[in-house]
């Protein structure tokens, strides 16, 4: 099967790898960097909307990495997986985000992770679980952008400490003190916790 402006397989672009996915993108074709957003849109919105803190801030920064990294999708090497450089992308548009304006509270419904509801239902039907998720939310929202960035990349969104050094611009040791920095701080905060 082949699209307007490059080949895809008999199944569409999104059963293709990233890297296919990436050929085709580079010659231009729409499909594939479409089937790129929607595999990797959902992850990207997390991580931003846990950053900005607002729904529409946060897709707006999604929708401007993914124009960034299709005007860009020449420059990606592969050095690094299409996951880790998006964040990359993501994470600066979110950083210039966050410098335009005023710092305010986490919602704390933003914790849960997907396909990790468990943990959200059971915080709805214990009050004291459900103050803990807030107070955790007011915590992460506390932390300098960079700590929460290299909390929630690891943490939470599940990528090792090399990825989440590339997608911030970083050295992996610079994300080991981010981390360890906000852990000490997460840790004094929720104290009363332990």
């Amino acid at each position: 099967m082949t699209s307007a402006s490059g080949p895809t397989s008999a199944s569409g672009p999104t059963s293709l790898s990233d890297a296919a996915l990436v050929r085709s993108a580079r010659l231009g074709d729409r499909e594939a960097f479409g089937a790129i957003v929607e595999r990797h849109g959902p992850a990207l919105y997390r991580f931003v909307r846990r950053m900005v803190r607002d729904h529409g801030e946060a897709q707006d920064v999604v929708q401007e990495a993914f124009v960034a990294a299709w005007r860009s999708i020449d420059r990606f090497d592969g050095r690094s997986t299409l996951s880790t450089w998006l964040f990359g992308i993501a994470s600066h548009k979110a950083r210039d985000t966050l410098r335009r304006r005023r710092p305010e509270p986490m919602d704390p419904d933003l914790m849960t992770r997907p396909g990790h509801d468990t943990i959200d239902r059971s915080a709805r039907s214990n009050p004291e679980e459900a103050v803990f998720f807030t107070e955790l939310a007011q915590a992460l929202a506390a932390l300098p952008d960079r700590q929460r960035a290299a909390w929630l990349l690891t943490q939470v969104e599940g990528l090792t400490t090399v990825e989440a050094a590339e997608a911030l611009r970083m050295t992996p040791d610079a994300v080991r003190g981010q981390l360890a920095r906000a852990r000490v701080s997460l840790t004094q905060r929720l104290e009363a916790w332990r």
